[in-house]
């Protein structure tokens, strides 16, 4: 589980000299873990490999970073920009944090390779169980990225294997939206699929930069299963 998720955590980040160097090694750990197939993966490690660097990071930024809907950004497509975003975020955060782990990224609790790293650190099940509470947006991001033939598209169709289930209302609402469709009706539409993190589940319990990639690909090829305490970023 953690090779998985940190590899398809890595795959989803903004693309640095670091990946690139290290993509190759992906498919094999991916086979190795035995979680999923690494095949859908085959044309973006691909592109990652073969691809001037500028040029990925261009195409990046154009895909993710100025289309909302492919926002990369979960609650985003949860909760919009009303209110209960914030309180969502707070929630996560303190999930996190729950399990040991700090924050210390500049980016926002919800963000999908940040989320990934985390999942990667929990025992599988656990992980499988707080995946599936986002399975709907990953459908969606999914969908949209298939229509768009975007080689990104195969890091969701491997992520939905890891927690295969039949597609409920909600999901089958996201990944048919149009991607035209202005904000507020888009959050009208989407403010029934709530979810909220948070120790308070627990038994006992009471602004830019991505996860750092070379720190990421260290842990990959470092002990097998990592430790539940420690930080991200």
């Amino acid at each position: 589980m953690t090779a998985t998720f940190k590899i398809l955590s890595a795959l989803q980040s903004y693309p640095r000299a670091e990946l690139k160097e290290a993509v190759g090694d992906f498919a094999k750990m991916l086979a190795d873990d035995g979680l999923i197939d690494p095949a859908p993966l085959g044309p973006l490690i691909e592109r990652l490999a073969t691809t001037d660097l500028l040029d990925l990071q261009q195409d990046y930024v154009a895909l993710f970073d100025t289309n909302k809907s492919l926002s990369l950004h979960l609650f985003e497509h949860i909760h919009g920009e009303s209110r209960d975003r914030g309180q969502a975020m707070v929630d996560l955060d303190a999930h996190y944090r729950f399990h040991g782990l700090e924050l210390t990224a500049r980016e926002l609790p919800d963000y999908l390779p940040l989320f990934l790293e985390f999942l990667s650190v929990l025992p599988q099940s656990e992980a499988l169980a707080l995946f599936g509470e986002v399975r709907h947006v990953i459908v969606a991001l999914g969908a949209r990225l298939d229509r768009r033939e975007s080689p990104y598209a195969g890091i969701f169709a491997c992520l939905i294997t890891l927690c295969p289930a039949v597609p409920n209302p909600s999901e089958l609402v996201l990944a048919t939206k149009d991607e035209d469709g202005d904000a507020a009706s888009r959050d009208a539409e989407w403010e029934e699929a709530e979810i909220l993190f948070g120790p308070a589940n627990e038994p006992g319990a009471e602004d830019a930069d991505c996860p750092k990639i070379e720190d990421m690909l260290a842990d990959i090829k470092s002990a097998p299963a990592a430790e539940k305490s420690g930080s991200l970023g």
